[in-house]
């Protein structure tokens, strides 16, 4: 049976279509109302934020270093300046795997995989992100060719044009001026982050280093649209750096260039003063090195060829090295026991060739085996005899012997402005119960009369002690910077002067020192002859090992390296003294006849004019002429 045909029902269907048209209508309305109100959240009520990433993804802060000073000796010669240079920098955010990078632009260049271990070795060092990272410097013309070509390779790479520290005088003030590093991660974290923005190197050493803050300047900005790959497209805004302040040296590189030529090659240290001011005017350690080198980053063969060499090419003698002062300090001794009054100049003692405490068999012996008879003590000082000053030491006691040498820099850094100096030792009773555990014995005083012991010195505090006498006890720090920007340099920290009961004994003690240039028995007399000013010196031997009792020294028995330091200390013109020269001459064994000629090449350099003559500024009333007074 047939089912019966259902009679279409429109107004059924008309009601559907129209209830899903309103439901339809509704939804779209909904879903225009969330979109709306999104955009309306978005963009009115999160305007300021986004418009803020949007700027920071177009515009972008870079910091501009400043450029660092410049650096003179006192004549206007640049011993360290900046000359361009164009270095591969690379950005780790901007590349994605920049280990890869990094193998492309080995591959590129055709470099070493060394250079490859140093480059992921920079980029692992300590930075701020999205800090560009200098890996590579001075590229060739050809190098910038190939990175350019291959470009598309090298995400977050760029060839930067930059100044680079040089130093033209090379190795000539390695060890005054010092060098330039890169930052790592420890100064990374003590530098200022917003005024060392952009900068990727810092002094390390000597007046670099010092003098840092002055040297950097300070840190520009400016505001850059980048596009979408971080391209620069125009600069929206600039602040200039402030450049660093320019110093200049009291450092005179002819005086520096004769020191060097003086020691021969030898390995020692020269520091010339000027007694009256404390500029130093030549600081010489040989050998040296070429500071070049660390600008960039030296590689690992040519640091450890440095390191490790027997010679010691990055050890700063002037400074860090420790020497027994020897009889180079006796001067400040025969001060020490006029103003106490244990002595007189006319005070003598017997030399029979060795001293020997009351009740004590030891004896000390003298340089001169066979003795010098009665000696006061301008002879002393002439003949540098060893039993007058034992006898002194021994009549002045450890306390104020250690007392007095400490008025004369001895045991404390005497420098105003060079950190690397070490403090030396000048020992006393509470320093040796506290290091060794032991009383202080007399033996121990008599040695230190002659320089000997424990005492350790820098020839820069050798330099300053006799630049004192030189200078009657007046105190001026030894400094490296003689003006900085035009303005001198300040000592915060000034050194009392010494004052002496009687202001004679200088000119008591400076007559001996004469006589060892000019008198007839003088130890260093033929480093005076043909002198046309008068010298006052004195001369010293410092052990490197200890010879036994009733032993003497035979230098062929003992190796180069363990033979006995030569020291020579001077003043010229002696009546009016303009420069004070400290000389130490590793293994040179003899202080007058190794080290006193080394003095005397130093001093002509300084006190002669082109023509041989003695300059007009040095000449005094009572110079050359002066006659010697016969021992």
């Amino acid at each position: 049976m047939s089912q019966p045909i259902r009679i279409k029902d429109h107004e059924k269907d008309a009601r559907l279509v129209r209830g899903r048209v309103v439901f339809g209508v509704i939804m779209v309305a909904c879903m225009f109302g969330v979109l709306i109100a999104r955009l309306y959240y978005l963009q009115v009520i999160q305007y300021e934020y986004h418009s803020t990433l949007s700027e920071n993804n177009r515009v972008h802060v870079q910091p501009i270093p400043p450029t660092r000073g410049l650096i003179f000796d006192r004549n206007g010669v640049v011993v360290a300046d900046n000359r361009p240079s164009f270095s591969l920098s690379m950005t780790r955010e901007r590349s994605g795997d920049w280990r890869q990078v990094l193998d492309v632009i080995v591959e590129v260049l055709e470099l070493t995989p060394e250079d490859r271990a140093l480059f992921e070795k920079r980029m692992r060092q300590g930075r701020r992100p999205f800090e560009p990272v200098p890996i590579l410097f001075e590229l060739t013309e050809e190098q910038i060719a190939r990175i350019a070509v291959n470009q598309f390779r090298l995400p977050g790479v760029e060839v930067v044009a930059q100044l680079v520290r040089h130093y033209p005088q090379g190795a000539h003030f390695a060890h005054s001026v010092g060098y330039m590093g890169r930052i790592n991660e420890k100064e990374l974290k003590s530098l200022d982050p917003v005024n060392y923005s952009g900068t990727h190197h810092i002094g390390k050493t000597g007046i670099e280093r010092f003098y840092e803050p002055e040297l950097h300047g300070q840190v520009g900005y400016e505001e850059v649209e980048t596009n979408a790959r971080g391209r620069v497209l125009r600069v929206l805004k600039r602040t200039d750096p402030i450049p660093g302040k320019d110093i200049v040296l009291s450092l005179d590189i002819k005086l520096q260039e004769a020191a060097e030529l003086a020691l021969g090659g030898r390995r020692g240290a020269v520091v010339a003063l000027d007694p009256n001011t404390g500029e130093v005017l030549a600081m010489v350690s040989q050998p040296s090195f070429d500071p070049n080198l660390f600008v960039t980053g030296i590689s690992f063969k040519a640091y450890a060829e440095l390191r490790d060499s027997i010679d010691r090419p990055l050890f700063n003698r002037v400074l860090r090295g420790l020497y027994p002062p020897g009889s180079t300090i006796k001067p400040a001794v025969a001060i020490a026991g006029l103003d106490a009054g244990v002595i007189t100049a006319a005070s003598r003692v017997y030399d029979p060739g060795y001293y020997q405490l009351p009740n004590y068999d030891h004896k000390y012996r003298n340089w001169n085996r066979s003795g010098d008879g009665y000696v006061d003590l301008d002879t002393a000082i002439m003949r540098s005899n060893d039993t007058y000053f034992y006898d002194l030491a021994h009549k002045l006691g450890i306390d104020r012997l250690s007392s007095y040498m400490s008025k004369f820099g001895i045991g404390q850094k005497v420098s105003l402005d060079m950190f690397e100096e070490s403090s030396g030792l000048m020992p006393t009773r509470e320093w040796k119960r506290a290091t060794r555990r032991q009383a202080w014995f007399p033996g121990e005083t008599l040695i230190l009369g002659i320089g000997q012991g424990y005492m350790q010195a820098t020839p820069l505090q050798l330099a300053q002690a006799t630049a004192l006498v030189a200078s009657k006890g007046r105190w001026n720090r030894p400094h490296l910077a003689k003006s900085i920007e035009g303005e001198k340099p300040v000592d915060h920290n000034p050194m009392p002067d010494i004052v002496l009961r009687d202001p004679a004994d200088w000119m008591k003690v400076n007559h001996g020192m004469q006589q060892v240039m000019h008198g007839a028995r003088g130890t260093a007399r033929k480093a005076a002859i043909g002198a046309q000013y008068r010298i006052a010196g004195k001369s010293g031997t410092a052990q490197v090992v200890a010879i036994k009792q009733g032993e003497r020294y035979d230098r062929s028995k003992v190796q180069e390296r363990h033979r006995d330091h030569a020291l020579f200390v001077a003043f010229a013109p002696a009546e009016n003294p303009k420069i004070v020269v400290s000389v130490m001459v590793e293994n040179g064994e003899s202080g007058s006849g190794v080290a006193a000629p080394v003095v005397r090449q130093v001093m002509d350099a300084w006190l002669l004019g082109p023509d041989g003559l003695l300059k007009p500024e040095f000449a005094s009333p009572t110079s050359a002429e002066a006659p010697a007074r016969e021992e």
